[in-house]
Protein backbone atom coordinates (compact mmCIF):
# COMPACT_ATOMS: atom_id res chain seq x y z
CA UNK A 1 0.00 0.00 0.00
CA UNK A 2 1.24 3.28 -1.11
CA UNK A 3 1.32 6.25 1.94
CA UNK A 4 0.06 8.92 2.55
CA UNK A 5 2.19 11.96 1.37
CA UNK A 6 0.96 14.96 3.20
CA UNK A 7 1.26 18.53 0.33
CA UNK A 8 0.06 21.29 2.12
CA UNK A 9 -2.06 22.39 4.47
CA UNK A 10 -4.07 25.55 5.04
CA UNK A 11 -6.52 27.89 7.81
CA UNK A 12 -10.01 27.81 7.35
CA UNK A 13 -11.32 31.82 7.60
CA UNK A 14 -12.14 32.65 10.58
CA UNK A 15 -10.10 30.92 12.52
CA UNK A 16 -12.05 27.76 12.48
CA UNK A 17 -9.17 24.96 12.31
CA UNK A 18 -7.04 23.88 8.77
CA UNK A 19 -7.40 21.57 5.70
CA UNK A 20 -4.86 19.06 4.86
CA UNK A 21 -4.54 18.24 1.10
CA UNK A 22 -2.92 14.74 0.92
CA UNK A 23 -1.44 12.53 -2.09
CA UNK A 24 -1.21 8.87 -2.19
CA UNK A 25 0.02 7.73 -6.12
CA UNK A 26 -2.41 9.59 -8.54
CA UNK A 27 -4.74 9.73 -5.85
CA UNK A 28 -6.15 13.41 -3.50
CA UNK A 29 -7.64 13.62 -0.58
CA UNK A 30 -8.59 16.93 1.06
CA UNK A 31 -9.05 16.60 4.70
CA UNK A 32 -10.26 18.72 7.96
CA UNK A 33 -8.61 17.08 11.36
CA UNK A 34 -9.52 13.17 11.01
CA UNK A 35 -12.56 13.54 8.55
CA UNK A 36 -12.13 13.36 4.69
CA UNK A 37 -14.08 15.80 3.22
CA UNK A 38 -13.12 15.21 -0.70
CA UNK A 39 -11.24 12.52 -2.67
CA UNK A 40 -10.48 12.38 -6.17
CA UNK A 41 -11.48 8.81 -6.76
CA UNK A 42 -14.85 10.02 -4.94
CA UNK A 43 -16.87 12.65 -6.90
CA UNK A 44 -19.46 10.83 -8.54
CA UNK A 45 -22.06 12.75 -6.18
CA UNK A 46 -20.72 15.68 -6.97
CA UNK A 47 -21.15 15.04 -10.49
CA UNK A 48 -24.69 14.16 -10.35
CA UNK A 49 -24.79 17.78 -8.48
CA UNK A 50 -24.41 19.61 -11.51
CA UNK A 51 -25.97 16.65 -14.04
CA UNK A 52 -29.34 16.86 -12.21
CA UNK A 53 -29.53 20.32 -11.55
CA UNK A 54 -28.50 21.37 -15.09
CA UNK A 55 -31.04 18.83 -16.85
CA UNK A 56 -33.76 20.42 -14.96
CA UNK A 57 -32.88 24.68 -15.83
CA UNK A 58 -35.85 25.51 -17.65
CA UNK A 59 -33.55 28.59 -19.44
CA UNK A 60 -31.43 26.34 -21.85
CA UNK A 61 -29.59 29.36 -23.16
CA UNK A 62 -27.74 32.35 -21.51
CA UNK A 63 -27.74 30.82 -18.34
CA UNK A 64 -26.18 32.29 -15.37
CA UNK A 65 -25.24 29.72 -13.00
CA UNK A 66 -23.07 30.22 -9.72
CA UNK A 67 -21.68 27.26 -7.96
CA UNK A 68 -20.78 27.88 -4.29
CA UNK A 69 -17.16 25.84 -2.98
CA UNK A 70 -14.90 24.64 -5.51
CA UNK A 71 -13.81 21.39 -4.13
CA UNK A 72 -11.72 19.53 -6.58
CA UNK A 73 -13.75 21.06 -9.29
CA UNK A 74 -15.26 17.74 -10.65
CA UNK A 75 -19.02 19.78 -9.92
CA UNK A 76 -17.78 22.67 -12.07
CA UNK A 77 -16.57 20.32 -14.81
CA UNK A 78 -20.16 18.54 -15.12
CA UNK A 79 -21.66 21.80 -14.47
CA UNK A 80 -19.55 22.92 -17.65
CA UNK A 81 -20.16 19.33 -19.99
CA UNK A 82 -24.24 20.16 -19.34
CA UNK A 83 -24.29 23.98 -20.07
CA UNK A 84 -24.50 25.47 -23.58
CA UNK A 85 -21.61 27.99 -24.66
CA UNK A 86 -23.22 30.87 -23.81
CA UNK A 87 -23.30 30.23 -20.32
CA UNK A 88 -21.74 31.30 -17.53
CA UNK A 89 -20.83 29.65 -14.61
CA UNK A 90 -19.25 31.47 -11.03
CA UNK A 91 -17.59 29.84 -8.40
CA UNK A 92 -17.43 31.09 -5.55
CA UNK A 93 -14.69 29.57 -2.79
CA UNK A 94 -13.80 30.90 0.46
CA UNK A 95 -10.17 29.22 0.90
CA UNK A 96 -7.43 30.38 -1.37
CA UNK A 97 -5.51 27.17 -1.21
CA UNK A 98 -8.25 25.35 -2.59
CA UNK A 99 -7.96 27.56 -5.80
CA UNK A 100 -4.66 26.92 -5.62
CA UNK A 101 -4.21 23.27 -5.45
CA UNK A 102 -7.01 22.85 -8.17
CA UNK A 103 -4.21 24.71 -10.64
CA UNK A 104 -0.95 23.50 -9.09
CA UNK A 105 -1.84 19.94 -7.95
CA UNK A 106 -5.60 18.05 -9.21
CA UNK A 107 -7.29 20.00 -11.89
CA UNK A 108 -6.31 17.94 -14.26
CA UNK A 109 -7.90 15.03 -13.09
CA UNK A 110 -11.50 17.19 -13.49
CA UNK A 111 -10.03 18.04 -17.26
CA UNK A 112 -8.89 22.00 -15.83
CA UNK A 113 -12.25 23.20 -15.71
CA UNK A 114 -10.95 26.73 -14.26
CA UNK A 115 -9.10 27.36 -17.20
CA UNK A 116 -12.42 27.53 -20.01
CA UNK A 117 -13.28 30.59 -20.90
CA UNK A 118 -17.16 30.21 -19.52
CA UNK A 119 -15.68 30.27 -15.98
CA UNK A 120 -15.10 33.13 -13.27
CA UNK A 121 -13.96 32.58 -9.73
CA UNK A 122 -14.01 34.80 -7.00
CA UNK A 123 -12.31 34.52 -3.56
CA UNK A 124 -15.18 35.15 -0.95
CA UNK A 125 -18.02 33.73 1.02
CA UNK A 126 -20.42 32.05 -1.32
CA UNK A 127 -22.64 33.95 1.46
CA UNK A 128 -21.81 37.00 0.05
CA UNK A 129 -21.71 36.44 -3.63
CA UNK A 130 -25.62 35.58 -2.92
CA UNK A 131 -26.89 38.33 -0.90
CA UNK A 132 -25.33 40.74 -3.52
CA UNK A 133 -27.85 40.04 -6.28
CA UNK A 134 -31.26 39.79 -7.05
CA UNK A 135 -33.03 37.56 -9.63
CA UNK A 136 -29.77 36.27 -11.25
CA UNK A 137 -28.75 32.83 -11.40
CA UNK A 138 -31.00 30.56 -13.06
CA UNK A 139 -28.83 28.05 -10.93
CA UNK A 140 -26.79 28.18 -7.47
CA UNK A 141 -25.09 24.84 -6.71
CA UNK A 142 -24.24 24.55 -3.15
CA UNK A 143 -21.38 22.26 -1.81
CA UNK A 144 -20.11 23.75 0.95
CA UNK A 145 -18.53 22.48 3.92
CA UNK A 146 -20.32 18.46 4.77
CA UNK A 147 -23.47 19.93 4.04
CA UNK A 148 -26.31 22.28 6.24
CA UNK A 149 -24.77 19.83 8.83
CA UNK A 150 -21.36 21.57 8.28
CA UNK A 151 -18.48 20.33 10.02
CA UNK A 152 -15.84 22.84 9.50
CA UNK A 153 -17.46 25.91 9.60
CA UNK A 154 -19.88 27.20 12.27
CA UNK A 155 -20.55 30.22 9.98
CA UNK A 156 -22.07 27.78 7.15
CA UNK A 157 -25.52 28.64 9.54
CA UNK A 158 -25.99 31.61 7.17
CA UNK A 159 -25.97 29.76 3.74
CA UNK A 160 -28.52 26.92 5.30
CA UNK A 161 -30.25 28.76 7.88
CA UNK A 162 -33.54 30.88 7.03
CA UNK A 163 -31.91 33.91 6.02
CA UNK A 164 -29.88 32.27 4.28
CA UNK A 165 -32.11 30.66 1.93
CA UNK A 166 -34.37 33.26 1.42
CA UNK A 167 -31.49 34.88 0.06
CA UNK A 168 -30.65 32.74 -2.20
CA UNK A 169 -34.74 32.26 -3.61
CA UNK A 170 -34.70 36.36 -4.11
CA UNK A 171 -30.94 35.74 -5.76
CA UNK A 172 -32.85 33.25 -8.80
CA UNK A 173 -34.52 34.05 -11.34
CA UNK A 174 -38.27 32.87 -11.60
CA UNK A 175 -37.77 29.00 -12.29
CA UNK A 176 -33.84 28.98 -10.84
CA UNK A 177 -32.99 26.19 -8.85
CA UNK A 178 -30.93 25.80 -5.62
CA UNK A 179 -29.43 22.97 -5.46
CA UNK A 180 -27.29 21.62 -2.38
CA UNK A 181 -25.32 18.38 -1.95
CA UNK A 182 -25.04 16.98 1.31
CA UNK A 183 -23.07 14.11 3.49
CA UNK A 184 -26.73 13.26 4.48
CA UNK A 185 -30.26 13.49 4.96
CA UNK A 186 -31.59 16.47 7.36
CA UNK A 187 -35.06 16.63 8.01
CA UNK A 188 -35.19 19.80 9.29
CA UNK A 189 -33.36 21.33 6.47
CA UNK A 190 -35.78 20.39 4.05
CA UNK A 191 -38.56 21.99 6.35
CA UNK A 192 -36.87 25.41 6.10
CA UNK A 193 -36.83 25.22 2.02
CA UNK A 194 -40.13 24.29 2.00
CA UNK A 195 -40.79 27.37 4.65
CA UNK A 196 -38.96 29.79 2.02
CA UNK A 197 -41.11 28.52 -0.47
CA UNK A 198 -39.19 26.24 -2.78
CA UNK A 199 -40.41 23.41 -4.34
CA UNK A 200 -38.12 20.37 -2.98
CA UNK A 201 -37.11 17.16 -4.72
CA UNK A 202 -34.74 15.07 -2.93
CA UNK A 203 -32.39 12.70 -4.83
CA UNK A 204 -30.00 9.86 -3.06
CA UNK A 205 -26.85 9.53 -4.95
CA UNK A 206 -23.69 7.49 -4.41
CA UNK A 207 -20.29 8.40 -4.25
CA UNK A 208 -18.94 6.42 -6.94
CA UNK A 209 -19.84 6.21 -10.22
CA UNK A 210 -22.20 3.04 -11.43
CA UNK A 211 -24.28 2.83 -7.84
CA UNK A 212 -21.05 2.37 -5.22
CA UNK A 213 -20.02 4.07 -2.64
CA UNK A 214 -21.65 6.03 -0.13
CA UNK A 215 -24.96 7.30 -0.44
CA UNK A 216 -25.08 11.45 -0.59
CA UNK A 217 -28.35 13.62 -0.23
CA UNK A 218 -29.27 15.96 -3.04
CA UNK A 219 -31.68 18.58 -3.18
CA UNK A 220 -33.21 19.82 -6.04
CA UNK A 221 -35.15 23.66 -4.80
CA UNK A 222 -37.40 25.37 -7.63
CA UNK A 223 -38.03 29.11 -7.31
CA UNK A 224 -41.57 28.92 -8.69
Amino acid sequence: MIPWEEIDRAEVPGGEGEIILRKRGTEFSIRAATTELMNSRLHGSEDALAELTCSRIKRKSDQRILIGGLGMGYTLAAALQHSGDDSLITVAELIPAVIRWNREHFGHLAGKPLDDGRVSIQQEDVAETIRRKKSTWDAILLDVDNGPDGLTRKANDRIYGMNGLKNAFFALRTGGMLSIWSSGVDEQFTHRLKQCQFQTEIVTVRARKLGKGARHTIWLATKS
